[in-house]
């Protein structure tokens, strides 16, 4: 199952850009912090797609991507855009069950079609970005327009950094 998600993964990059570098990690480094700090790219250069859910039913939920720097406002601006009284993170059990990725390596790539992917504006200001690769084996190094071009939207979701 993973080397079919990987494939449609990178097929989904190859659709919006040829620009593009896959790395192949350790599985047990696939959290953003260890492989910045084992594979030597800086956390600023890191974005980390996250799943979240609305707490009652019908269960509405977004992926959204925001720098390894940042932190998504999920209580005020997410849950705002989202359009729901109570929101939180998606388990792993859910995020496994929405993208049918594990975390570490969910991607903003070859997410279903009714997940919406809203993409923090820091990040699209960034030249480059590592994103996840679909599963904890793979990262990929794509340019800032790729994300744009297969964003649902490019807002401000990540909390203030003075709010820290």
């Amino acid at each position: 199952m993973a080397d079919e998600l990987e494939h449609q993964v990178l097929a989904a990059v190859a659709a919006v850009t040829d620009d593009h570098q896959v790395i192949e990690i350790d599985p047990a480094l696939a959290d953003t912090a260890d492989f910045c700090e084992h594979y030597g790219y800086a956390l600023e250069d890191s974005a980390n797609c996250i799943l979240v859910a609305s707490r009652s039913e019908p269960v509405v939920a977004a992926a959204c991507l925001v720098l390894a720097i940042d932190r998504l406002d999920v209580n005020k601006r997410v849950r705002k855009q989202l359009g729901v009284r109570r929101l939180s993170f998606a388990s792993a059990e859910q995020t496994q069950q929405l993208t049918g990725m594990e975390i570490g390596g969910v991607t903003p790539f070859a997410l279903p079609d009714d997940l919406p992917l809203w993409v923090d504006d820091a990040v699209v200001s960034r030249d480059r970005v590592i994103v996840g690769g679909g599963s904890r084996r793979l990262k990929l190094l794509v340019p800032a327009s790729a994300l744009r071009a297969i964003a649902s939207e490019v807002l401000t979701i990540r909390q203030d950094r003075s709010d820290d």
